[in-house]
């Protein structure tokens, strides 16, 4: 009987070898990138990203305003692309949820002021 388990039975297993294995952690994938991306991160890979002027440093003094602006506007459509429009049907339902609302709270807060008003006439009278 021959013993023919190696790389094939890690596999069999729903296991990877070594070098194409899964990080367990957000930090294990961080490090695995090769950056030091947390916040404060303190080694010579994230005092090169730093800079000598600090995190923002020669970056933030060598771009201009359009170019700033170009990018933030950029950032916006990105963003923009992202969100889940709601359908014609989904609007005016929400719509509706928010004016039965609106007129509920109006209800509420007259028929409050009504009897509160009426409570201060009475303990102060007229």
């Amino acid at each position: 009987m021959s013993d023919d388990r190696g790389a094939g039975d890690a596999e069999d297993r729903g296991q990877r070898s070594d070098d194409a294995a899964e990080p367990a952690s957000a930090a294990s994938r961080r490090e695995r990138r090769g950056g030091a991306t947390r916040p404060g991160a303190s080694g010579p890979t994230a005092a090169a990203a730093r800079g000598p002027g600090g995190a923002r440093g020669a970056r933030a003094a060598t771009s201009s305003l359009p170019s700033r602006l170009a990018r933030f506007l950029r950032e916006v459509v990105a963003e923009l692309r992202k969100v889940i429009w709601p359908t014609r049907d989904q609007l005016v339902t929400y719509t509706a949820v928010v004016l039965v609302f609106v007129a509920f709270m109006i209800t509420f807060v007259f028929l409050m002021d009504m009897g509160f008003g009426r409570v201060v006439l009475y303990v102060f009278g007229e």
